[in-house]
């Protein structure tokens, strides 16, 4: 299953994450991608508005009463949805046994910074509004969304709302200036991400924002005063540096 999911990824994926490629066709290719994977069984979905925002909703079998976890999900700020991300999220659910929240927080280039952490905060006050216990609700998010999961603790904690029990993080994408080394020792190692395309993402959502802005660049932000943070990484990721430079 690792070497399907790997071949997947390398061959379905990769060749499509590219500048190059109609930002329609990234959108629509990563949804139809997805359909090869497969979720947990008994998961049951629905659509809400939250806080006006598109938002799967998804009940794992095992979910245990008052758990949440809020999931946002990645695509360099530019793709993917809530389509894309529905079984990648489900998982997750189903390891916390905990509903999960799936936003689809607006996209970059229409919608540059900070318009998606201002959608995720908004998700995330509209949860609480709604009778959710911040300490059994956990904020996760893979890629961009990991990047972003940071970026709206750093609100939440700065707004003086309640913080949530937990990060967790797959992958994060903290820095948009692209410095970590990892980005140029992994570029043909990682099996999913281009640098070229990366590099393009960063534009595409930082707009006229400084690459190393802590607003758009969690890595150099003041984390103090934040929830647990669990972070989880590839060795051979592009990414990598971001996470053992977070977690330094």
């Amino acid at each position: 299953m690792k070497r399907f999911v790997f071949w997947l990824v390398r061959l379905g994926i990769r060749p499509f994450m590219s500048s190059g490629v109609p930002l329609w066709l990234q959108r629509y290719w990563s949804r139809l991608v997805s359909m090869a994977l497969i979720g947990p069984r008994h998961a049951n979905q629905t659509s809400d508005l939250v806080a006006g925002i598109e938002t799967l909703r998804i009940e794992p079998a095992n979910r245990q009463s008052g758990r949440g976890v809020l999931f946002l999900h990645g695509g360099g700020y530019v793709s993917c949805d809530a389509s894309s991300h529905e079984k990648l999220a489900a998982w997750v659910g189903h390891a916390a046994q905990a509903r999960v929240w799936l936003p689809e927080y607006r996209l970059a280039p229409e919608y540059p910074y900070p318009t998606a952490i201002h959608d995720a905060l908004a998700v995330y006050e509209t949860l609480l509004d709604a009778g959710q216990d911040p300490e059994q609700l956990v904020i996760a998010g893979d890629s961009a969304g990991g990047g972003l999961t940071l970026a709206t603790a750093i609100a939440i904690r700065d707004s003086g709302l309640p913080l949530p029990a937990a990060l967790v993080l797959y992958s994060p994408w903290a820095d948009l200036s692209l410095s970590g080394n990892s980005i140029r020792t992994h570029a043909s190692r990682d099996a999913m991400i281009k640098l070229s395309w990366i590099r393009w993402c960063a534009d595409q959502y930082r707009g006229a924002v400084p690459a190393n802005d802590p607003g758009c660049s969690p890595l150099f932000a003041d984390l103090s005063g934040l929830p647990p943070i669990l972070v989880h990484v590839g060795t051979e990721e592009i990414l990598l540096s971001d996470s053992e430079r977070l977690v330094e």
